[in-house]
């Protein structure tokens, strides 16, 4: 299981031990105005290693997380994305009688929910998300702010074993093409198929970091 970093204080935990330490590192100035915020734990629907914890604002909206997650773990091409929440679907881009992300957090979230974001329809990134807890915080703060992230899991080059700093767009779907900057320019399927090793549930999907 990998290890993740406080964005506050900067310790490392595992993500089960991640929770318990936020609760305690989370603070407030003296006399801050509130309001109620929720905490999200998110990470890759198949891909676990990769995790984030959030803090949310409940006057939030579906388009605010969906653009922090975006810009921290998912845009390359900007494709459609979408929330499962409740057995209701909310995409970006809605059309006819869909729903679209212009909703509140506060209107649709509660503790121990657990959620679905999916970006991209062709090359789909699948998230789940679930609502750890739910409180007052500083009203100052921003919407959508990060609270901890896994550290870069180690990926090893399956040709020689040293750490792997490219994957092949193609053979990863073989769970293959992980590869060292030396054994990268002797690739088979060609430099034009690689994309750099990052750290995101959508590593080595369409063009994601390149």
């Amino acid at each position: 299981m990998t290890k993740g970093r406080c964005a506050l204080c900067g310790g490392v935990f595992s993500k089960r031990k991640m929770a318990r330490h936020l609760a305690s590192c989370r603070t407030d100035g003296p006399g801050t105005a509130k309001r109620k915020v929720f905490i999200l734990k998110v990470e890759g629907r198949y891909s676990s290693e990769y995790w984030m914890y959030l803090e949310a604002a409940s006057d939030a909206r579906l388009e605010d997380l969906d653009m922090f997650l975006r810009n921290v773990w998912l845009e390359c091409c900007g494709h459609l994305s979408a929330f499962e929440i409740d057995g209701e679907t909310y995409i970006s881009y809605p059309e006819g009688e869909e729903n679209g992300l212009d909703v509140l957090l506060g209107s649709l979230l509660y503790q121990g929910q657990e959620f679905y974001h999916q970006y991209d329809f062709g090359t789909t990134t699948d998230l789940v998300l679930e609502v750890v807890s739910d409180g007052e915080r500083d009203a100052e703060r921003r919407s959508v702010r990060l609270l901890a992230r896994n550290e870069p899991p180690l990926i090893l080059c399956q040709t020689c074993g040293k750490e792997a700093v490219w994957v092949c767009a193609q053979c990863i779907y073989e769970g293959e093409g992980w590869l060292c900057q030396e054994c990268a320019s002797n690739h088979e399927c060609g430099e034009e198929m690689l994309l750099p090793v990052v750290n995101s549930p959508r590593v080595g999907m369409c063009a994601y970091g390149a």
